[in-house]
């Protein structure tokens, strides 16, 4: 008896270890070699034609992997019949790049029929979409396969919003098994892109932990009125929003977030030494960075016989 608890210790991580256990780097490199190779000018052509792409595509990752898992849902059209995530509070009118996925999917599906997931596609774009801003690159992981599925109730809940206090942020992240150190490098990913009013209007009226003169620069094109220009866009970082680098903890330092859940992240709080660490060193939040994408690329994947290969993203086979 006393070896029971190792058991099921072990049963657990079979069954929930093993699905990541079953990504690679190289599981295309029969199947479909050239992968990587078509889809990186589709995720350079789309940032050229507008930087903000590259942001979206890894926001679109994210807000996939933290809902169900990496496994597409996030990407699946609403029909009569069927409720997906795209009309969830925090993606409604929100989360873009369907048409750059879309495009890669089209290209890949030519090459290799039936064989590369929209959840890799996802991932692979993501990384790419860093580099290519001039971040940190890393080998991505692939084997994932796509829901036939979505969750709305879980993509309403489980993808922290732009309000977030501190300790909601660690939860939500925790949840997905990601350390206060994955949360506040990830978070990092708000170095490129922008935000609505909508996303960041209580931040710049309503809290103290702002500096004055920042947040009168973003009320000139915030209204204070709920519903008046709430889709005008302001920069996430505003020194360089296009380039993947680590002015975005720069500005929290001197109290210049855009959302109130960025400035959480620097608000006398346990966090704040990350934020400095990161502030002054470029390589330790790359690194830390690279780190959390590929951990949080394991969340849960669909691997094997489970879910499918979809031949178009927005619906399942």
């Amino acid at each position: 008896m006393a070896s029971t608890p190792s058991f099921f210790v072990l049963l657990l991580f079979l069954l929930v270890g093993s699905s990541s256990a079953n990504l690679s780097t190289n599981f295309y490199s029969s199947s479909c070699p050239n992968v990587f190779s078509i889809i990186k000018p589709v995720v350079k052509s789309a940032i050229s034609a507008q930087a903000r792409n590259g942001a979206s595509l890894l926001r679109l990752f994210f807000h996939d992997c933290f809902v169900n898992g990496c496994d597409a849902s996030v990407l699946l059209d609403d029909t009569p019949t069927f409720r997906g995530e795209k009309t969830a509070p925090p993606n409604n009118n929100s989360i873009r790049g369907f048409d750059v996925i879309d495009k890669i999917k089209a290209r890949v599906e030519k090459a290799c029929p039936g064989v590369v997931s929209c959840a890799d596609i996802l991932a692979i774009a993501a990384r790419d979409s860093v580099v290519i801003l001039g971040g940190p690159n890393w080998n991505v992981k692939v084997g994932r396969r796509d829901s036939r599925t979505a969750n709305f109730s879980a993509a309403s809940t489980d993808i922290p919003p732009p309000t977030s206090n501190l300790s909601r942020l660690i939860a939500n992240f925790s949840s997905q098994g990601l350390s206060v150190k994955d949360m506040v490098a990830l978070s990092g990913g708000h170095t490129i892109g922008k935000a609505r009013c909508v996303s960041f209007r209580g931040h710049i009226y309503n809290d103290t932990n702002i500096d004055s003169s920042f947040a009168k620069t973003r009320q000139a094109n915030c209204p204070r009125r709920v519903g008046v220009q709430d889709r005008n866009l302001a920069p996430l970082d505003r020194q360089t929003d296009k380039v993947f680098d680590n002015d975005y903890f720069k500005n929290l330092v001197v109290h210049k977030g855009l959302l109130h859940s960025d400035q959480e992240l620097y608000n006398g709080v346990s966090t704040d030494s990350l934020v400095q660490t990161y502030a002054s060193s470029t390589n330790t939040f790359f690194s830390d960075f690279v780190t959390g994408m590929i951990k949080m690329g394991d969340v849960k994947p669909l691997t094997g016989s489970k879910g499918e290969i979809r031949k178009n993203c927005r619906r399942v086979n």
